[in-house]
């Protein structure tokens, strides 16, 4: 069967590029950074090839060098960059087994076969190889889609789709583990940030590539009075009492091992040595509903 398609990831990277070249709007992605160096100065050991798979900007890749953690990074860039390999997140060119470490940022979420992609990565590192991703999430911009979602069928008189269906978290633990990831970890971080309205959010969007490219998007702009009737809704329900209006970002972050021998495996059913009511040093046997009632 046929991955459907999604994005249209000509478009996507068209995007990117230009963004980066008016100026991209790096606060989102610089906080994920920031997020990677931690979570990887818990992991006691050093990456001797690492691999940076479409993260927008090279700052990732900077990051792992700077650290001192990994020896060398190489990086696939999703648009033309000096010292990268040009390539897609959904065709990675690069043999099997050879990373020890694959990072991606704020990339994924484009990707019209998101479990491809994971299956690819997890390929192309070695056993016991680490990978650490942070993608857009379920409730990213949910202000901005309901905003659109009413004004366009006031103005419009129907909807058309304009803001990403982003992965929700529950389903990403099971995408890494369909992918063959060992002890797979899942969490979202949700970042508020505010701004003076809808037209200075969408510029911002703009300057981070991520403007509607759905593959079944409307060809058309969007109608001026659709337009301004999306920043009076979004004003109207999301509002602040200074003014102001967030917008919400959520960041989901998955990580995962490539199987290893060395890797701490789950207990067979009934091999345990200690009973848990030992273990909680409670008693067992006395169902809740049976206990003797309280005094007043």
């Amino acid at each position: 069967m046929s991955t459907p398609l999604v994005f249209d990831r000509p478009l996507v990277r068209r995007r990117l590029f230009r963004a980066l070249h008016q100026g991209y709007a790096d606060f989102l992605l610089v906080r994920v950074v920031e997020d990677l160096e931690e979570r990887l100065s818990t992991v006691l050991r050093e990456f001797p090839l690492a691999l940076d798979v479409g993260t927008p900007t090279p700052v990732a890749a900077e990051a792992l060098r700077r650290s001192g953690r990994a020896g060398t990074v190489i990086r696939l860039s999703p648009v033309p960059e000096p010292g990268s390999i040009l390539g897609d997140e959904e065709r990675l060119p690069f043999s099997g087994e050879r990373f020890d470490l694959a990072v991606s940022l704020l990339s994924l979420h484009s990707v019209n076969d998101l479990p491809g992609s994971l299956i690819q990565i997890r390929r192309s590192l070695k056993p016991d190889g680490l990978f650490v991703g942070a993608l857009l999430g379920g409730s990213t911009l949910t202000e901005l889609r309901q905003s659109l979602t009413q004004a366009e069928s006031e103005v419009e008189g129907g909807v058309s789709p304009r803001v990403a269906p982003f992965a929700d978290l529950r389903d990403i633990g099971g995408l890494l583990q369909r992918a063959g990831f060992a002890l797979p970890v899942t969490d979202s971080d949700i970042v508020r940030v505010r701004y003076a309205n809808a037209f200075a959010l969408m510029r911002d969007l703009r300057r981070m590539g991520l403007t509607n490219a759905l593959n079944d998007r409307r060809r058309t702009p969007l109608r001026r009075a659709t337009l301004m009737r999306t920043a009076e809704i979004y004003a109207e329900r999301f509002g602040e009492p200074d003014g102001r209006i967030p917008a919400t970002f959520e960041i989901v972050w998955l990580s995962g091992w490539t199987p290893h021998e060395s890797q701490q495996k789950p207990l067979r059913p009934g091999s345990a040595k200690v009973r848990l009511a030992d273990a909680l040093g409670v008693k067992e046997g006395v169902p809740k509903s049976e206990s003797k009632p309280g005094k007043d």
